[in-house]
């Protein structure tokens, strides 16, 4: 078992941290974390997952990776609604790679109790 650090950001190991949600053994809580989880299995080429939680109305298919790109950093820059009490949330956030960067403003809806990501605005 390896304790490296989440490739969301967050200092907790993988496998304690997004690694549950990409097994299924947990589902993400609030919009937020599932854009961490889903930074994560950009990170790690998990296209199950992504798919698994895409909204269907808006899931490509097929989805196809760049295998060129090299995911180096997440910051959230800004969190609303996504609470308990919500059934949407957006979450924006800058994902950086090796020569640039990702600014996005996601949309997140509540479909069947969990979170899923519906869509979202280029920033920048």
């Amino acid at each position: 078992m390896t304790t490296r650090s989440c490739p969301c950001g967050l200092p907790e190991a993988y496998e304690k941290c997004c690694g549950r949600f990409h097994t299924g053994a947990a589902a993400a809580p609030t919009p937020e974390a599932l854009m961490r989880s889903r930074y994560s299995a950009f990170v790690r080429g998990d296209t199950a997952y992504l798919l698994r939680t895409w909204h269907p109305r808006t899931r490509p298919e097929p989805l196809e990776l760049d295998p060129g790109v090299r995911w180096t950093g997440l910051e959230i820059l800004e969190t609303t609604g996504g609470s308990a009490f919500h059934s949407t949330g957006t979450v924006t956030f800058r994902a950086s790679y090796r020569g640039g960067a990702l600014h996005e403003r996601s949309r997140f809806e509540r479909m069947d109790g969990a979170w899923v990501y519906v869509d979202g605005d280029f920033l920048d």
